[in-house]
């Protein structure tokens, strides 16, 4: 992919809603979707981009007025299935988004049949996605999609970045991508 000097592999892409994101562990241990379309590459397929070298992040974001942002994160790295595939490594963010991923550093991913958050609630059942949730969220890519659902009933529930737009405000587009860091 030739954005920002090449070279990345799109982990995540939401663009239209057709699929849905409020999956079991298994599915995003392996990926699910349409790598042309929207997708999750896998979890484990992260893990293996990112542990055995140094990798960088990019989030993508379109709101829905069309307005684009970006983080962009010099290191990212998740563990492995044992451990939880836990956000292990971010380090150097840039970029316009702001930083709604750093507070979820060191915490499992959170699918709805298996609740690695801190919460007294498993958090990817009450934000009906699955994320690297802590006991609640500043980045949730991998919520509902917006035309899913009236934002008024559904408060916390769609895909957001915080720092970019409030959790009133769910996001039409998204984007993860990893590379080797150059």
């Amino acid at each position: 992919m030739e954005t920002r000097g090449g070279g990345w592999t799109v982990i995540q892409r939401r663009i239209d809603g057709s699929v849905d994101f409020y999956r079991d562990w298994r599915e995003y241990k392996f990926g699910f979707g349409d790598l042309n379309g929207e997708h999750w590459l896998g979890l484990e397929s992260i893990y293996h981009l990112t542990a055995f070298e140094a990798t960088q992040l990019l989030v993508e974001l379109v709101d829905k007025d069309g307005i684009n942002a970006y983080a962009l994160y010099e290191t990212f790295a998740i563990g492995s299935e044992v451990e939880g595939y836990y956000l292990s490594t971010l380090k150097g963010y840039s970029g316009d988004a702001g930083d709604s991923l750093t507070n979820h550093l060191g915490q499992g991913f959170t699918t709805k049949d298996l609740n690695l958050d801190q919460s007294t609630v498993n958090c990817a059942e009450e934000y009906l996605g699955a994320w690297w949730y802590k006991s609640g969220y500043t980045s949730n890519l991998n919520g509902k999609f917006r035309s899913m659902f009236p934002p008024a009933a559904y408060k916390y529930k769609g895909i957001n970045w915080f720092s970019f737009r409030n959790d009133n405000y769910f996001l039409s587009q998204t984007r993860m991508l990893v590379r080797p860091e150059y």
